[in-house]
This record gives C-alpha cells, structure tokens and sequence, in this order.
C-alpha cells in the first residue's frame, strides 16, 4: 500500500504525458461536455431549490483541487521540493482561489478576474499543460492538474449561463491592473529567488509549450507578454461588443441581463396587465 501511494502521488523519471494525444483531450472534452450541459439547461439549473449546493461544491471541488497541490508538495519527501520553488504566485492558482469565492458570493469583480485571468492565461495550459511532463493518467498531479485548470471555465460559463453574469469594459482594466499587481510580486520574486521562473517571466520552461516563441531576453520577454496578454484580454472581450452592438442597433437589452433570461415572465406580466386592463 505504501510503495502504492508512493507512486500515485509521486512522478516519473521519463516523460509520462504528451501533448495532443488521449489524455491530453479526454478531460477537455469532459470539460466541454459539462459546459454544453450548463448552456443548455441554465435556466433550469437557477431555478432547482439545491443551486445554491450545486455552487457550494464547485467551489469545494476548486479550492481542493488547488490546495491538494501544495499538500502533495509537503506530504511527499520524495518530490525533495523546496517551497521557494512553489510560493503562490501563478496566473492559473488564484484564478482558481477567487472562481472558488466567485460561486459563493456572486462578486462582480471575482467574476471579472476569472473570466480574464482564464481566457488570456489559463487557458495556454490546456493546450500545452507542460507541468505535468512527468505526470500521466497514473498520478495524482495529472488529475489535480486537469480537474483544477477545467474547474476555472466550467465556473465561468456556470456564472454566465446560470447567474447571468458577464463582463464590460471597465472589467477589462481593473483585471489588467491585479494582473500587473501580481506580475511585479513574480518579478521581484524571481530577481530575488535564484532559480525562479514565476509566470515564466524569466525564462522559457523547460519542456516545449506555447510559451516558447517568446524570447529570452528578460525585459523584452516581459513587455511581450504584457502585450500578448493586453490583445487577449481585448479578444476576450470582443465576443460581448460584438453582441452589444447588435442588440442595441436591434434595441434589445444588452446581453445576459435579467430581461435576457426572463422573457416568459415579462410576457406574462403583461398579459395579466392587459386583462386587468
């Protein structure tokens, strides 16, 4: 049992995971899967008497899955980790902190945060998910991974669809700011820790990712993917004005309001004025 969870929580000597082969898909399409189910039964999820349980485990499935992360770090001598090497400073950890509070409160900017810090960072790790190289479908570290980083868009969309939240422009800013706020904790971070690589920022990684077309000198590094991650979060954005516009030039609502979502009820609400009428 031991030599058991030895292996299951620990990692490989040899690369175990490639990219764009079944384990790599199978738990992106569970993702979409899930997420096809929220677009569709949305309204009728809000309306179960149990959706308040249903955000409650959301948010203890995210917060776990992130947590369990540095609990394998400290449970396992094996690793021979240092903890300099895994402070908290990474784009994809907090999102899944905040998507966790996100679900209980209902926070407009925790929504802002996710939906940003998700599309313009996140989800680079799901098309090349370079940290668990050494980690296949046998380990510990290869779910942890999946069901934490899928758990930040299935709280999105299940925000969206089901509590018709949504971002605007203001949004775009105030999430760009918290970016630069904890970017500069990872560059002080890594001029101050030998060896360190948060967010990337000082070095490519050390197995192929998206990440890699980036050069390596630092500075011009860090300005590059300010930029990139400045257009993304634009692009991000871009499908709600798109849609805006439309509505507005077709004087509708805008998009995910509450008149959105609750046309049967104003249809009926003015059916019974007209018969009090």
């Amino acid at each position: 049992m031991l030599n058991f969870f030895s292996y299951f929580f620990g990692q490989g000597d040899e690369v175990e995971f490639r990219n764009f082969t079944l384990a790599h898909f199978l738990p992106i399409i569970i993702m979409l899967g899930i997420i096809a189910l929220i677009i569709i039964y949305g309204k009728k999820i809000r309306e179960l008497k149990c959706e308040g349980r249903i955000r409650f485990t959301l948010a203890f499935i995210a917060i776990i899955s992130e947590f369990s992360y540095y609990w394998r770090l400290v449970g396992v001598t094996a690793l021979e980790t240092s903890p300099v090497d895994h402070l908290p400073i990474s784009v994809c950890g907090w999102a899944i902190i905040f998507g966790s509070f996100l679900v209980l409160t209902k926070n407009q900017t925790l929504f802002d945060i996710v939906y940003f810090w998700a599309s313009a960072g996140s989800i680079f790790a799901l098309f090349t998910p370079t940290v668990i190289t050494y980690c296949g479908p046998t380990r510990f570290r290869y779910y942890q991974f999946w069901i934490a980083h899928t758990m930040e868009f299935i709280i999105i969309f299940y925000m969206m669809f089901v509590h018709n939240m949504r971002p605007n422009v203001k949004s775009i800013f105030k999430s760009f700011a918290l970016l630069l706020v904890l970017g500069g904790v990872a560059i002080l971070a890594n001029n101050l820790l030998p060896g360190a690589n948060y967010l990337f920022m000082a070095k490519p990684e050390d197995t192929k990712s998206i990440l890699d077309f980036l050069p390596k000198n630092y500075v011009l590094r860090v300005f590059l993917m300010l930029s990139v991650v400045g257009i993304l979060f634009f692009v991000a954005y871009l499908p709600w004005l798109i849609l805006d516009h439309k509505r507005k030039k077709n004087n509708l609502p805008p998009v995910f309001t509450p008149n959105t979502f609750n046309v049967d009820s104003n249809e009926i609400t003015e059916n019974e004025s007209s018969t009090k009428a």
